[in-house]
């Protein structure tokens, strides 16, 4: 058999252009006629939220490896300037694309079925005065326009927050000759606005809040003339950095860098396809960035607030028709879990099978006076979700009941505090998995006194403790009593909370220790058979 050389840089892919390859097959999505049409906006705007946490995260992470001059070049051997360069060719094109499909595809396909995104040009009398009205008891009152001159600098604008860049003419209240404005749209106010069916013929008829304030823009500024608005949009660096070495208490130390993730560095600029070049320079200097983070786009720069319409529409025909995840035959009857487990292995795939029987489980064990404890992993779960709930109740149960909650996944980090609170708050002992790695795995043990003797369950996953994300993505759920998995789960959780050195598993690879040897030993194996003349064969499925 020949050797391939594993460290030849053309054998891998740059893991960001990628990740942004991905995102283009979802957008990809919105394109596919055979979808049904409100399914077919919702791919786009999830795109336009992939793309926004992309930016966030790793083109952020890419540029601040070039400010601090700690560039790493991964086994692709692009530099990230070079990756960097071919991002912003590759973005360039594919919001040009996203605007373009929903201009003059979805939006045209929507009208034809009465939902309507109603333009200022076209707004009828009756519809202009109710929206004077909106604008002024529902707008007016919580705007703050901010005239750009020595006492008021160029405002901290929030990320992903919509704005406006508003030239003027004419003298201000003090007598000075105006020049610049920013108007930062207020984040409690709905981005489209449903117009009442007195006002309208027919159909689900919306206008969005750009457009109110552009209209009533000389309300803002009176005694002034507006000569131009734009909107804009900036994204910032979300990610969250704490030198875990140095940090004592890891919880407080993050709850201080979530109260800065909205003002991180600028990494992209969005501005609507009309904006001077004088203006969006100016955008440009003012948020330190060059032309290749500058992106002109022909529709709402914060398309991602569209995801709205699905709470104000009644259309089911537009969707996908619902679907009931199935129930293996053996859990179908809501027998008692522990009595299943103790008779078979049960191997879940979710979607398409039920994530109840887990939810069961762990409210049988909450209530169970046999229980003793129960051990968990929680990673994205939401601090009022069934499974918390059924913690919680566990706890107040006497039951001995410990968390081991990531509160570094990504963008859940507030609500992952929050549920720690709450299962604190109950008496369960929370724990915050280990600094310097993140504790991804999804595990649950319970221990359980039968015929005076302890035996234990165990549930392990590939997915999240989320009930709705197990509705959305595909992944495995194990339900076993099996002797040898359990001692292993049970020692794992041991190390996560002791932090003691374990002895050797006999099922389970877990990272940092035996994952990446084992998976490799597994590979050599399959090799050797090969090369022995036999058949050999993998089968790999991982994330990222």
């Amino acid at each position: 058999m020949q050797r391939i050389d594993l460290n030849s840089p053309e054998l891998y892919l740059n893991r960001h252009l990628s990740h942004l390859q991905f995102n283009i097959r979802v957008l990809e999505q919105a394109l596919d006629g055979r979808q049904p049409l409100l399914e077919q906006l919702k791919f786009l705007l999830i795109f336009s939220h992939n793309l926004d946490e992309f930016f966030e995260i790793r083109v952020a992470g890419l540029r601040r490896q070039i400010q601090f001059s700690k560039e790493s070049v991964d086994a692709d051997g692009l530099h990230p300037q070079e990756v960097l360069k071919q991002i912003s060719v590759i973005c360039h094109e594919i919001v040009d694309k996203q605007y373009d499909v929903l201009n003059n595809i979805l939006i045209p396909a929507l009208a034809a079925e009465n939902i309507n995104f109603i333009k200022r040009s076209d707004w009828t009398p009756k519809q202009a005065a109710w929206i004077k009205r909106y604008f002024q008891h529902q707008v007016l009152p919580v705007i703050s326009p901010i005239g750009l001159d020595p006492a008021h600098p160029f405002p901290r604008l929030v990320n992903k927050s919509l704005n406006f860049i508003v030239s003027l003419e004419g003298k201000d209240a003090f007598g000075r000759d105006s020049g610049l404005a920013i108007v930062p749209a207020p984040r409690s106010l709905p981005r489209l606005i449903r117009l009442p069916n007195d006002i309208c013929e027919q159909g689900d008829n919306f206008v969005f809040l750009s457009s109110m304030i552009h209209t009533h823009l000389d309300e803002l500024f009176p005694g002034m003339t507006s000569t131009g608005c734009y909107q804009f949009r900036i994204t910032r660096n979300a990610d969250v950095e704490i030198l875990e070495e140095e940090v004592k208490d890891l919880a407080r130390a993050l709850r201080g860098e979530l109260l800065l993730r909205p003002y991180g560095d600028a990494v992209r600029i969005e501005v609507a396809e009309n904006c001077p070049d004088e203006l969006s320079q100016f955008l440009l200097t003012q948020f330190g960035l060059d032309q290749d983070a500058l992106y002109r786009v022909n529709g709402p720069v914060n398309l991602g607030r569209l995801m709205a319409l699905n709470d104000l529409i009644d259309r089911p025909d537009l969707y996908f028709p619902p679907f009931t995840p199935g129930m293996p035959k053996n859990l179908a009857d809501n027998a008692c879990l522990f009595s299943v487990m103790k008779q078979t292995d049960t191997l879940l795939f979710h979607p398409f099978q039920s994530f109840t029987p887990v939810v069961d489980l762990l409210q049988q064990a909450a209530k169970d006076p046999d229980v003793l404890s129960i051990r968990q992993t929680l990673y994205r779960t939401g601090a009022d979700s069934e499974i918390v709930n059924a913690l919680v109740e566990a706890a107040r149960n006497r039951k001995e009941v410990t968390a081991v909650i990531e509160i570094r996944a990504r963008f859940d980090e507030e609500d992952n505090l929050a549920l720690a609170s709450r299962l604190q708050e109950a008496g369960a002992v929370v724990v915050y998995g280990v600094v310097g790695y993140k504790t991804h795995s999804k595990m649950l043990l319970i221990v359980r006194r039968e015929d005076n003797q302890l035996n234990m369950y165990a549930h392990l996953g590939t997915g999240n403790y989320h009930p709705k994300n197990a509705r959305l993505y595909t992944d495995y759920s194990l339900l076993t009593c099996d002797e040898a998995i359990c001692n292993d789960v049970h020692k794992l959780f041991q190390q996560l909370t002791g932090m003691g050195k374990t002895s050797r598993f006999k099922k389970l690879l877990y990272a940092p220790f035996t994952l990446q040897k084992g998976i490799i030993d597994l590979i050599s194996r399959e090799e050797k058979l090969v090369e022995d003349g036999k058949s050999g064969h993998i089968i790999i499925k991982v994330n990222a």
